[in-house]
């Protein structure tokens, strides 16, 4: 390699990449952004409280027992009509999960803005705990007294 010595290879090789523009940066938010809205906008306009909109929930059919998403549509609808109160008794999971994609989308933009890494890491005991809480609303809504969590 003519003209090219140890020296000026090495310092190529270790100039870091350069940062995507802010666009660039905003470009995957945006559209994650944009497939939430719509999927909310679909489901605010199609009101799934009238039967023949979309499939019941399959371990509910079989089983008549509620998944930790059953009632997540009729949740869905009612929190887009900012009826919230409605929304967290057809599944409060899912109200808390609409507000944590809402703080984790915001941290996203943030970070993407100042040109950081937008990684979330959990550790196995926040996987494990997390689990843990799904499983709990999904016993408990199933039981007698938890009639109060039923969609």
């Amino acid at each position: 390699m003519r003209g090219v010595n140890a020296h000026s290879h090495s310092a190529a090789a270790a100039a870091p990449p350069a940062m995507p523009s802010l666009r660039g940066r905003l470009a995957v938010p945006a559209g994650v952004l944009a497939a939430v809205v719509g999927a909310f906008a679909y489901v605010g306009t199609v009101d799934p409280n009238q039967p023949g909109h979309y499939p019941v929930c399959p371990l509910y059919r079989l089983t008549g027992l509620y998944c930790p998403g059953c009632g997540g549509l009729r949740s869905a609808h009612a929190f887009v009509h900012g009826d919230f109160l409605a929304a967290l008794q057809d599944n409060a999971a899912g109200v808390v999960a609409y507000l944590a994609f809402a703080v984790v989308w915001t941290v996203w933009v943030v970070r993407a803005v100042r040109g950081r890494s937008a990684r979330i890491e959990l550790r196995p005991v926040q996987m494990w705990s997390l689990g843990a809480l799904v499983l709990v609303f999904t016993v408990v809504r199933n039981l007698p007294f938890g009639g109060w969590l039923h969609p």
